[in-house]
């Protein structure tokens, strides 16, 4: 018995693989909801709702490791990270609250066209992200680090897949991090933004706690290991997983665009 979900073992196996795969992805650089979140969906006897705030809790568990071994190692910028996380997490609170009235269908091919610019970008240009060259100082810089948390928060509220990726995106091609310390600054925001949703789901009893809890610790398992790997690699790794995650991206939400029509 999982919290009201009777799983068999097999099962929270899978589900626990999933996890540990998640974990490791959104570590290096975001996207790791791809992965566990359609798991959880798929599971028979899982609400959407539950598998939804399931997945922040696990997804939180992850993220917190990340968050730590990152600042131990890479000491993110917290006058960058602090006022993004903190807008961001209004941002998912204002995302959430716009998608009961703008669907989901209708941000997705929107999504897609930005994923594919992006990724032609990166392509196109071998040293985006290898070193950081800020592009404003002091108030400024803190102010434009603040609207891409707001931004990127309010997509999480309202659609979500790839958040991480997008932040580390934003964080390398706006403000001039390289790809590491984005990837760093990028997982305190991405906590504030999954600890933002909680506070929405557990008190109305969304989360399955024992599943969340046991997904979650391999997601803390993957996201340590990623985190390892991303700080061990450098910049260069995280921008050859940044181009497979943008892709897979593209590649699941236009099929969701294309089947929508």
């Amino acid at each position: 018995m999982t919290g009201s979900v009777e799983l068999d073992v097999a099962t929270l196996v899978l589900l626990a693989l999933a996890g540990f795969a998640a974990g490791w992805v959104d570590a290096v650089v975001g996207g790791g909801g791809l992965i566990q979140l359609p798991a959880l969906l798929l599971t028979p006897g899982i609400t959407p709702v539950q598998a939804l705030a399931t997945n922040k809790l696990a997804s939180i568990m992850g993220t917190s490791v990340s968050a730590v071994t990152y600042y131990r190692r890479v000491h993110p910028d917290m006058t960058t990270a602090a006022p993004a996380a903190l807008a961001a997490l209004a941002g998912a609170f204002g995302g959430a609250a716009l998608a009961s009235f703008i669907p989901a269908a209708a941000m997705k091919p929107i999504i897609v066209v930005v994923l594919i610019g992006v990724l032609v970008l990166v392509l196109a240009r071998p040293t985006l992200g290898a070193r950081t060259a800020l592009r404003w100082e002091g108030n400024r810089h803190r102010a434009m680090a603040a609207l891409v948390g707001l931004g990127i928060g309010a997509y999480d509220g309202l659609l979500g897949p790839g958040t991480g990726t997008f932040l580390v995106l934003a964080l390398v091609s706006v403000l001039g991090y390289a790809f590491l310390p984005a990837s760093a600054i990028a997982k305190v925001i991405n906590w504030a933004t999954n600890f933002g949703a909680l506070l929405f789901f557990v008190p109305h009893g969304a989360v399955l706690w024992t599943l969340g809890l046991v997904v979650g610790a391999a997601n803390l398992a993957g996201a340590y290991l990623g985190a390892r790997m991303a700080i061990a690699k450098g910049s260069s790794f995280v921008r050859i997983v940044l181009v497979g995650v943008v892709s897979v991206l593209i590649v699941r939400l236009g099929w969701d665009v294309v089947t929508t029509w």
